[in-house]
């Protein structure tokens, strides 16, 4: 683990975890819970650290800092693009769960800006993941969309730029 991240770590503490937004839809067309070859659609997932930001929160005179990451996190079912000539590139989307989910500390300190970034990177996931995967397990449920059990435990993708 580098110096920065342990700073980072040892200046803020877990103090919420939300869903900011909620997409799910079905497509028109498709009926999953009457599907008859459910096997040939792909999962594909979504989970990327988008951005954060420090607040300062000031009640009577006194000041907080809060540092907010925010995580994009998905999951769609597919079906695949045909082969061969005059076949789509693109995939055919039959249902998509996506959100994104924001984990909140409070900051000890300020362990400066590439402690925060490493931090957002490496460790907010850790702290939104068991979130999402209830959440998507139950919408899965809500939707009649087959079962979905991730991991307990996912890395966000870096997003550099």
């Amino acid at each position: 683990m580098n110096a920065a991240l342990q700073k980072a770590i040892d200046a803020l503490q877990i103090h919420d975890v939300c869903l900011r937004t909620a997409v799910a839809s079905i497509d028109d067309g498709f009926e999953p819970k009457y599907d008859p070859e459910p096997e040939r659609l792909v999962l594909q997932f979504l989970h990327e650290v988008t951005k954060s930001a420090v607040l300062e929160l000031n009640n009577d005179g006194d000041t907080q800092q809060l540092y907010r990451v925010y995580i994009e996190l998905g999951a769609r079912w597919v079906e695949p693009p045909l082969e061969g000539e005059g076949a789509k590139s693109e995939p055919d989307v039959k249902a998509i769960v996506r959100v994104v989910m924001v984990a909140e500390y409070l900051m000890r300190e300020h362990p400066g800006e590439a402690a925060l970034k490493e931090f957002a990177i490496h460790n907010a996931s850790y702290h939104v993941w068991p979130y999402w995967r209830e959440y998507l397990s139950s919408q899965c449920l809500r939707m009649n969309l087959p079962k979905v059990t991730l991991p307990a435990v996912q890395f966000a993708v870096r997003r550099d730029g």
